[in-house]
């Protein structure tokens, strides 16, 4: 709860506490559906987002940001993993018209800072921001919430994908949802074998099947929900000083 006692998240908060509640900045979670290795559910995407979003708003209204966390969007670009079964893809040109409608409905109603909280690897937002921001006055950034902070400190090897770093978020966030360990791959990832790509100055997109054969990029085995906490806490600490200062920013004066 906040110090007014109005939750900054829209799916659970009713109209009394919204109708005039002021915003400066609406976060938009926005995950994926597939699977994380053998031992994290196929929402692990939605769940971290989800919660990461609601933490680090609820840290920027105590110190007097004016922010509203929106419903999480479930589905990713999956079109790497779509032979998985129950994988769901949700194609980029798809995104960015759902997401123009968002930002559309917001402008309407006067909110003039949207965030887009990524959860998934898989979405890349900033063309999509390119594009619609020529369309609309509503100020519009992306961020990744596992690239906020340095994980070092946290993990001996975070891992891509459903690895150390994931598995411990959600050993935090939701330990009922996680099989013990000792049912989890191992998350070994091959490599490109031509240079630039391994290199990373050359990019296509990763085949993965061919990558992993348990659905996870990085050892899992090493992870616990105390690393999970610890990350948890810091991370969203950083978000939140983000959102407070995006929502005090004047919009006309933003470079130094």
């Amino acid at each position: 709860m906040t110090t007014d006692h109005r939750p900054p998240v829209l799916s659970s908060a009713p109209y009394k506490q919204i109708r005039d509640l002021p915003v400066d900045v609406a976060v938009l979670p926005w995950g994926a559906t597939e699977p994380h290795n053998l031992h994290l559910p196929y929402g692990t995407d939605i769940i971290e987002c989800d919660r990461i979003g609601q933490e680090a708003a609820r840290k920027a209204v105590l110190k007097g940001g004016r922010v509203i966390v929106l419903p999480t969007v479930p589905f990713g670009v999956n079109t790497g993993q779509i032979d998985f079964p129950l994988t769901i893809n949700m194609n980029p040109s798809t995104q960015m018209a759902v997401l123009e409608d968002v930002v559309d409905s917001l402008e309407r109603q006067g909110i003039p800072k949207l965030a887009i909280l990524n959860g998934h690897g898989g979405n890349d937002f900033r063309q999509m921001i390119r594009e619609i921001q020529i369309r609309h006055r509503i100020f519009l950034c992306s961020m990744n919430w596992w690239t906020c902070i340095d994980t070092k400190p946290f993990f001996e090897n975070a891992g891509d994908h459903a690895g150390e770093l994931e598995t411990s978020l959600m050993m935090h966030l939701a330990p009922e949802l996680v099989l013990p360990l000792s049912e989890a791959g191992i998350g070994r990832e091959k490599s490109m074998r031509i240079r630039a790509f391994r290199q990373g100055w050359a990019w296509a997109p990763r085949q993965w099947r061919k990558v992993t054969e348990d659905t996870g990029t990085g050892n899992p085995k090493p992870a616990s929900a105390d690393k999970g906490r610890r990350y948890f806490e810091a991370a969203t600490d950083t978000i939140a000083d983000f959102l407070v200062e995006l929502g005090w920013a004047n919009l006309e004066d933003l470079y130094e």
